[in-house]
């Protein structure tokens, strides 16, 4: 499976099966969240949130894939991230894009 964020994969020619998302919500768990809250008193990077977000993109982004598979795609082009606060220390990410299929 191709994951790309262009609207082209170059020498191929491509054929639209449509939108495919995935998506998550995700938080830390209390210890951390407390951890980090204190951390943002003095500044700096808020490791655990980072690591969350990076676990939480990887997560929608296999999903993403997934329903690409299903629909016998080749690839996924135009591929985009939207995170949204649901509560507080949680996060929802989206990875879309479209599913095409190689001519």
């Amino acid at each position: 499976m191709i994951l790309v964020n262009t609207d082209y994969i170059s020498g191929k020619e491509l054929e639209t099966l449509g939108l495919v998302k995935g998506s998550t919500i995700q938080s830390k768990h209390l210890g951390k969240d407390i951890v980090q809250a204190l951390k943002s008193l003095v500044g700096g990077e808020l490791r655990a949130y980072t690591e969350m977000m990076n676990e939480a993109r990887a997560l929608a982004t296999k999903r993403m894939a997934g329903e690409a598979e299903q629909m016998g795609a080749d690839a996924v082009v135009n591929i985009r991230y939207a995170s949204s606060s649901v509560m507080q220390s949680a996060a929802e990410v989206i990875a879309y894009g479209t599913a095409v299929k190689f001519k």
